[in-house]
């Protein structure tokens, strides 16, 4: 069945976004041999910055040693502790001990913002992204994650919309650019929503992405249904073909 999906996505693609980037998956396993392992972080690091990589097509397989920013650890599903101070951190700092970034007005804001996003276990040991065209037969995708310009995001949004009357298919939830690429994505997925995710608005995360690029996290069910209505979707129109000539 993978086989089958990924092909169609890979020829409705090459049809309607010629040339631009492919995009990335996630999935969770217990298998050490499905992608190359990274190598355990001694300093941070951001998961953003790693995952170039994989957009430029190399596999990667991250566990909770690897993963170079306690965000990313908490936001991939290892139950990380949120840093001493972190409320600090985030918002306004202390003075003479702790520098802030200034992301949030208070720290209160901060802890009543971190109470709605509740940790979650990550199912498995591993986490393994591979890029769309990597994907084998034994590969479990759980979403999928474009990097892309603001005319493929548009239309991504618009196909996420095509056979929708919910108004809020899409969502932007404030967060870490990792939170936005796994967290949410993955909570939709179990949740069943299956709404797709908007991103890459964390200004810690920006310097590791080209200046004109977001993200675009689509669960698996909502995607399949997208590929399936590329071919009756505005992406036939004229209007497309207008756009399509600057991709």
């Amino acid at each position: 069945m993978l086989d089958e999906l990924k092909q169609k996505f890979l020829e409705g693609w090459a049809k309607y976004f010629p040339g631009a980037a492919l995009p990335i998956t996630f999935y969770y396993t217990d298998d050490k041999d499905n992608a190359p392992s990274v190598k355990p972080s001694v300093d941070w690091r951001c998961m953003i910055a790693d995952l170039g990589r994989v957009r430029r097509g190399g596999s990667l397989r991250f566990d909770v040693h690897s993963i170079g920013c306690g965000g990313g650890r908490r936001y991939a599903g290892y139950n990380e502790p949120a840093q001493a101070g972190f409320e600090y951190f985030l918002s306004c700092g202390i003075p003479g001990k702790l520098e802030g970034i200034r992301y949030k007005k208070s720290p209160e804001l901060v802890k009543l913002q971190m109470a709605s996003q509740p940790d979650f276990k990550a199912p498995a040991k591993y986490i393994v992204f591979k890029r769309w065209d990597k994907l084998d037969g034994g590969d479990e995708p759980l979403a999928a994650i474009f990097f892309s310009t603001p005319d493929i995001i548009a239309a991504l949004f618009s196909l996420a919309n095509f056979d929708e009357t919910d108004l809020n298919m899409v969502i932007t939830p404030t967060g870490s650019g990792c939170s936005q690429i796994i967290y949410f994505p993955y909570h939709e997925l179990i949740s069943g929503r299956n709404r797709a995710v908007l991103g890459m608005f964390d200004l810690s995360a920006r310097p590791y992405v080209p200046k004109n690029v977001l993200t675009f996290a689509v669960p698996m069910p909502k995607l399949t249904r997208m590929i399936d209505n590329m071919d009756e979707s505005f992406l036939i129109t004229r209007g497309w073909e207008n756009i399509k000539k600057r991709i």
